[in-house]
């Protein structure tokens, strides 16, 4: 009896277009395949031996296998993206793959089987070209001439201690693990070519099973102290950049499109200290700050606005920081500037204060919004008591504010995101959880609620916090937060 017959779900396929290459070989001419496959000595490792996240996989591997057991788990790493034509965007890789194997390396696909009581793991590769057949130099999405050297199945398997077996493997060794898995599990949407598979063998109407997401997110959730060390890198590396836009300033405000002047000089630091950018660089200058998510960064630097700056730098070991400071034009506040300003730094130290393991998620966040919402009755935006603008069915500051006033950080910059409402947004912290303080103010400049002198004015201050036992660490602490500090700051990096 067949695998296929050995399970209702499955039927068979034949050359389904998920197993197709990406690339089509150019048919070589005759007599090139020869000359272009001789004379070539032996390449050398491509891997790194000392890979320091490999020391943790196994138990983070053990650990999933103990969440969801007898279950066949399937966790690929992603596949490149067509960004135009033939030209692709930047690959970053699956954080969840990454964080079980160490290994980025598209269209990877792990698989962790715990249906026979002890779990195994299975990294699937595409295997590289070599030299001895035509994909070498004729395949431009895998050829070794075309994207350079990649290791060999052995090399990995040596380098991340996993069983390592060639991709054109996977639907065969998958086909006879389904035969005996009563739930299978699979991360959608990363690879297309693995979503088609298990549609394929196990039917059209298989569902994704998020709940694998949801178990990788919660036992992401606490970081160890490889991990912490990885964090306060991407910060320290995200200070660095801060400061050198600090340092380009007059240049930036000299340029007709000065926000895009600064993003310029974040992202060359990101690239050098790290992978580059963790997410699209923010900078909104004036009526800019006020949109959230102003990614555009078109803008002027113009005397007498202020300049939301949200950046942060994503390392090779994908760990990232997430940090905002919003600077005067001018160098120096306006009163009425510093007094919003004051508000928000005051709602930022509000939450960090909140902040130690056993105290609710959502605590922190209502210390912000608290500050936050004092501050708008002292500033006469809000003409109610504090019980009244902050009942549930009123929350009028969220029309300012808008957003929550943080998140976990981590891997990704809204880190965790999957995980159970009782462990993250509904639950308690943790010693060892990593999250974002970011509390802010917007008023857009065709708000009529607010007084015309404030519209046009967007305000947030933003660091990344560890959370110990009794309080927390500011990772950021290294770029001043207060008005004045900011001021002097500026002033001293931009001589």
């Amino acid at each position: 009896m067949t695998a296929v017959d050995a399970h209702p779900s499955i039927r068979s396929i034949d050359a389904p277009p998920w197993s197709m290459p990406r690339a089509t070989n150019r048919v070589p001419l005759p007599g090139n395949s020869a000359f272009m496959l001789a004379d070539w000595g032996e390449p050398s490792p491509v891997l790194s031996a000392d890979n320091p996240v490999v020391a943790y996989t196994a138990e983070r591997r053990a650990r999933l296998a103990q969440a969801l057991p007898a279950e066949l788990l399937i966790i690929p790493c992603g596949e490149p993206r067509v960004r135009s034509n033939d030209n692709d965007y930047g690959f970053r890789p699956g954080t969840d793959h990454v964080w079980l194997t160490g290994n980025t390396g598209a269209s990877s696909v792990l698989v962790v089987d715990t249906t026979g009581g002890v779990a195994t793991s299975l990294l699937y590769l595409h295997a590289p070209s070599g030299r001895v057949n035509d994909e070498f130099w004729q395949n431009d999405a895998r050829g070794d001439l075309w994207v350079g050297p990649r290791p060999s199945l052995q090399e990995t398997q040596d380098a991340l201690g996993i069983e390592c077996r060639p991709l054109s493997e996977l639907q065969d060794d998958f086909i006879r693990a389904v035969a005996r898995a009563k739930t299978i599990r699979v991360l959608p949407t990363l690879d297309r070519e693995v979503d088609a598979m298990v549609r394929s063998v196990c039917g059209p109407d298989f569902g994704p099973h998020l709940a694998l997401k949801a178990t990788l997110d919660e036992v992401r959730l606490i970081k160890n102290d490889w991990e912490l060390g990885q964090l306060q890198l991407a910060v320290d590396g995200t200070i660095l950049g801060f400061e050198d836009c600090a340092r380009e300033w007059e240049r930036a405000r000299g340029s007709d499109r000065g926000e895009r002047y600064i993003e310029g000089t974040f992202n060359r630091r990101a690239r050098l200290e790290g992978e580059g950018p963790a997410y699209g660089s923010i900078v909104g200058s004036g009526s800019h700050a006020t949109t959230l998510h102003w990614t555009a960064n078109t803008g002027r630097l113009r005397d007498g606005d202020l300049v939301l700056m949200d950046m942060g730098m994503e390392l090779p070991s994908l760990y990232s920081a997430d940090v905002t400071r919003t600077l005067p034009v001018s160098g120096t506040f306006t009163p009425l500037q510093r007094d919003v300003y004051s508000i928000v730094l005051r709602a930022q130290q509000a939450g960090i204060d909140t902040l130690r393991a056993g105290v609710r998620f959502q605590d922190y966040q209502d210390a912000c919004t608290l500050a936050l919402t004092e501050g708008l009755i002292d500033l006469g935006v809000l003409r109610c008591s504090v019980d009244e603008a902050m009942a549930p069915e009123a929350a009028y500051q969220r029309r300012w504010s808008i957003s929550r006033s943080g998140h976990m950080l981590g891997m990704d910059v809204h880190d965790c995101n999957h995980a159970p409402q009782g462990s993250y947004l509904s639950g308690t912290l943790s010693a060892g959880n990593v999250l974002t303080v970011e509390p802010g103010l917007y008023f857009q400049l065709g708000d009529e609620k607010v007084p015309e002198e404030l519209r046009g004015i967007g305000i947030r201050i933003e660091d990344d916090l560890l959370v110990t036992e009794t309080s927390s660490i500011n990772l950021s602490a290294g770029l001043p937060r207060e008005a004045s500090a900011i001021e002097e700051w500026m002033a001293t990096l931009a001589r």
